[in-house]
């Protein structure tokens, strides 16, 4: 047990750190601001012992955060942009113990894609939100990283275009990617989920993007399974996007990850990472959004 993440922590000045360290944290040298202006915000955490924690979430807005605090989820209140101009980011844990939940071991903050694109092909797994997520000064992007007890694959994928659903997946061992695939393209906020295993015999073994109805028809020919959410509804485009997957015929698939920085395709390559160049927003004025995934 004592092997396992059991608390973590945000500090924002320097006598939140004295705390911190003299209650056996430890500290994770990023400033969560960096290049962005603001507070010089810090993560911790702990291995005391007690139970594990198996899950993190981030939130941008109030509507991300009711299906997090009605199960369970505790909110560290520190916003992870403070003075930086953006959104207002906060890290959520919870401490589960279902089929679904493997204990975290280990956490790391990056700074940069090629960091990023190293992590990705090493196991590591990445939560969808950069910490300087529309800050005003803009700065580097910042994720955090964390990594299993075991090595876990990726076994079920489902998206959601309301918030209506997000107690239920919770509830159900389900990670939310905490990135709105329809960013600035101005249609319903569309989040995609995924659920682990440790036992690769679930995995899915293969993931595709359609944009145009050729491709569409092209992945149904093909024995592919569609998740039925158009991850392109409400933004005005004429074409529909949608994830496809294969359980059968391949490599079990251990993470996935949304890339939103078209330079960093080439470094997560040559990490051995399959980046999908099928932007989720496609046809709208939206942020380029990737789907990558490692095996």
């Amino acid at each position: 047990m004592a092997n396992y993440i059991t608390d973590v922590a945000v500090s924002l000045d320097g006598d939140e750190e004295k705390d911190l360290q003299e209650q056996g944290y430890t500290k994770i040298y990023v400033d969560l601001n960096k290049g962005a202006g603001g507070k010089d915000i810090f993560l911790w955490f702990r291995k005391d012992g007690s139970a594990p924690i198996t899950r993190l979430q981030l939130t941008y807005s109030d509507d991300m955060a009711g299906g997090l605090s009605d199960t369970g989820f505790t909110r560290i209140n520190r916003d992870l942009n403070a003075g930086a101009g953006g959104s207002d980011i906060f890290l959520w844990y919870n401490r589960g113990s279902g089929e679904f939940d493997t204990p975290i071991v280990d956490i790391h903050v990056t700074t940069s894609y090629r960091e990023d694109a190293e992590y990705c092909g090493n196991g590591w797994e990445r939560l969808a939100c950069d910490l300087n997520r529309k800050a005003t000064l803009g700065g580097r992007d910042i994720y955090i990283w964390v990594m299993r007890a075991q090595q876990t694959y990726i076994c079920d994928l489902t998206a959601t275009r309301n918030y209506c659903s997000d107690r239920s997946l919770f509830e159900a061992g389900y990670i939310r990617m905490d990135e709105d695939t329809n960013r600035g393209a101005g249609g319903r906020d569309i989040f995609l989920w995924y659920r682990q295993t440790t036992d690769p015999k679930r995995a899915l073994t293969d993931l595709q993007v359609s944009i145009t109805n050729c491709e569409y028809d092209q992945y149904g020919r093909q024995g592919y399974d569609r998740e039925s959410q158009d991850l392109n509804e409400g933004t005005g485009s004429q074409r529909s996007v949608f994830l496809w997957y294969k359980r059968q015929g391949g490599k079990p698939i251990k993470t996935i990850l949304l890339l939103l920085q078209k330079d960093a395709v080439s470094a997560y390559q040559d990490n051995g990472v399959t980046v999908i160049q099928k932007d989720l927003n496609a046809g709208n004025d939206g942020r380029l959004e990737y789907i990558c995934y490692n095996q």
